[in-house]
């Protein structure tokens, strides 16, 4: 343990001395991976499906505010369905801007939950979120978990239906095309009950970590985590008996696992506190009673270096001289 959290406070302290350098070294790694996944996804535009744009796109994202991420994945996506449909253009456009006033309005510092949690979705970890929001998020981060969940489905709506959407076809004009395609978008983005069911079970899981991690009792954060990955699977589980969602159990279970190991890595590094040394204080002043419960954090200092001279000089002993008379 000791050699974890001496790991750890070397990190931070090399964190910390090169800031400057590791942020946007991070931003251009999460801007190179979201984009190069929209290109993976969709790919209909082919000026835009290239490694050199998405590195320039990258680099800009690198220098600039987390949120320029969010608004360059969003022009990635709807370039690539401008290529594909123009309906789709219409309604995931229109999704983008609505879930975009409402994350700036609730949770504009969640940035990095709505470009995450697409990841984590392909990654089969997205209840990672939720539990994550919950320990160091507040209950608004719902929006933005929401959000995630949202701008995931919309992009797999459409890789899931492409040929679907296209085959759509009108008798007589085309102007009728577009209404009936535009129709079959909307209809078939509003009545995912997955969708539904998942935003559901992230933000109860959401409130209900950040509730109970919030409790002044001893290993607040712990049972926080078992609580609401407990939560989570059984509100996927009753969402799925309700509205037959098909949820697959197996991946369930074992992706909620996973996000709570996950999260305790997250507890390690944001809140590790040693509750055998937990003190409670009492003290007043004109007004008030005080009732202070105190847990000390879990510190250690970086182990100094010694370091060993040798005298690789042999010492010369004195050589003794006679006297001639």
């Amino acid at each position: 343990m000791t050699t974890l959290l001496v790991a750890k406070q070397i990190l931070m302290t090399l964190y910390s001395k090169y800031e400057v350098y590791i942020t946007p070294l991070l931003k251009f790694l999460l801007a190179f991976i979201s984009l190069l996944l929209i290109n993976s996804r969709l790919g209909y535009m082919n000026s835009i499906d290239k490694l050199t744009v998405v590195l320039i796109a990258a680099l800009m994202c690198s220098f600039m505010p987390m949120n320029f991420i969010v608004v360059m994945s969003a022009l990635f996506t709807l370039l690539h369905l401008y290529a594909f449909s123009l309906e789709c253009v219409l309604v995931v456009g229109t999704g983008f801007l609505l879930m975009f006033l409402l994350y700036l309005r609730f949770s504009p510092k969640d940035t990095l939950v709505v470009i995450l949690l697409p990841i984590c979705f392909l990654m089969k970890i997205p209840y990672l979120i939720p539990l994550a929001m919950g320990l160091i998020g507040t209950p608004a981060s719902v929006v933005s978990v929401a959000c995630g969940v949202i701008a995931y489905y919309m992009i797999h709506y459409v890789t899931q239906n492409a040929s679907a959407i296209m085959a759509i076809t009108a008798d007589t004009e085309s102007a009728k095309f577009s209404v009936a395609k535009f129709k079959s978008v909307i209809d078939g983005l509003l009545n995912n009950k997955e969708m539904v069911v998942i935003i559901m079970a992230f933000a109860v899981t959401v409130i209900m970590v950040y509730l109970i991690r919030r409790l002044s009792i001893d290993y607040a954060w712990t049972i926080a985590m078992v609580a609401g990955t407990v939560v989570d699977i059984m509100v996927l589980l009753v969402g799925d008996l309700m509205f037959d969602t098909n949820v697959a159990l197996f991946g369930v279970i074992f992706g909620n696992i996973v996000s709570f190991l996950l999260a305790v890595v997250l507890q390690f590094f944001v809140f590790n506190v040693d509750y055998s040394r937990t003190e409670k204080v009492q003290f007043e002043d004109d007004e008030y009673y005080y009732y202070v419960k105190a847990v000390p954090k879990v510190v250690v200092s970086n182990p100094e270096k010694k370091v060993k001279q040798i005298n690789s000089q042999r010492a010369k002993t004195p050589q003794k001289t006679r006297s001639s008379h």
